[in-house]
């Protein structure tokens, strides 16, 4: 009988930047020679004032090199961070709100048609916490805003609406005591396919793995882990099938159990740094092994990587002992 892994990785969260009108003056027909704006930075007492200053020297090192391509006429800008009476400022925020109809956008800057007739200081919003380069790609997004520029037009590569953008590293979920976003795991149960003969033991079964993973299973997870059961499977963290054939690729679909985890991968690094959701599906054991398999993929859900990080009745178990009282 074999068990088998199945492991879905969702990719980084998309999200928008966005621009929010302001009140422009004059055609904008005026040649833009000999036009300077100084930039200020703004990175707050929680971040890297360094780290925000070089990502705003390349934003303005790429719209001056590229000016002329894209808007008709060069613009020059002096990057002064601690400038007193600056004519831009960028904002590192929390969260960036108020930004016309966007949620969760990840910047926000006026559309300004001509920049030099701005009230200053023309402020761009940029939210904390992508990596290096999302962080470059949003800002020179928001100065292509005030730059004039609207959403898709040129360069589309960095004027478009919406962006696949990574935060900066985080812990991967096999690093973290509990990957889930609590402790608290919504459990729902689809026994539908289990005999009436045989649905109180499996029940049984399942609340003892729970239990045993609430008690700290042996020292693997934090002893603040809880279970609660729902009626809803939208609802659920965890999801216990018992299909008459198990989804999973490349083994006996008609025996055995297997697992699907999942996640998100908001770092980008291709590895989930939180899961959303563990399946646990199992399909024609005996009803006394069913919380055996249960608490086998509940690890992979609490972030087993190997052997090793399991609990001590999933090494190595026998047949016997996978049909014992093996929670004791």
């Amino acid at each position: 009988m074999r068990l088998v892994a199945v492991l879905a990785v969702l990719a980084a969260a998309v999200l928008a930047g966005c621009s929010l009108p302001a009140e422009t003056i004059g055609d904008g027909t005026e040649p833009w020679t000999e036009t300077e704006f100084v930039v200020a930075v703004d990175a707050g007492p929680r971040d890297s004032q360094d780290n925000y200053t070089t990502d705003v020297r390349e934003t303005i090192d790429f719209w001056e090199g590229n000016a002329e391509r894209y808007l008709g006429h060069p613009v020059e800008f002096t990057l002064r961070p601690d400038a007193a009476d600056p004519d831009v400022v960028v904002r590192v925020v929390a969260e960036v709100t108020d930004c016309g109809t966007e949620e969760h956008a990840a910047g926000c800057a006026p559309l300004a048609d001509d920049l030099r007739e701005q009230p200053t200081p023309v402020t761009v919003r940029v939210r904390r916490g992508f990596d290096r380069e999302s962080t470059r790609t949003v800002l020179k997004h928001e100065f292509g805003h005030i730059l004039g520029q609207g959403h898709d037009e040129p360069p589309a590569d960095i004027m478009t609406a919406t962006r696949t953008l990574a935060t900066e590293p985080r812990p991967d979920a096999i690093d973290r005591p509990v990957p889930w976003d609590g402790p608290e795991l919504a459990v729902y149960v689809d026994a539908g396919n289990v005999s009436a003969t045989d649905r109180k033991r499996v029940r049984e079964q399942v609340g003892q793995a729970l239990e045993y993973y609430a008690d700290g299973a042996a020292g693997t997870v934090p002893n603040n882990v809880t279970f609660r059961r729902v009626d809803d499977r939208a609802a659920a963290d965890v999801v216990l099938a018992f299909p008459d054939r198990l989804p999973c690729e490349g083994i006996d679909r008609s025996r055995g159990s297997c697992r699907q985890l999942t996640g998100v991968d908001p770092d980008g690094d291709g590895t989930s740094e939180q899961y959303a959701r563990a399946e646990i599906y199992l399909t024609g054991l005996a009803p006394d092994a069913v919380g055996w398999h249960v608490g086998r993929w509940l690890a992979d859900a609490f972030g087993a990587a190997d052997e090793s990080d399991l609990a001590p009745p999933f090494r190595d178990a026998s047949y016997d002992q996978r049909r014992s009282a093996w929670w004791r």
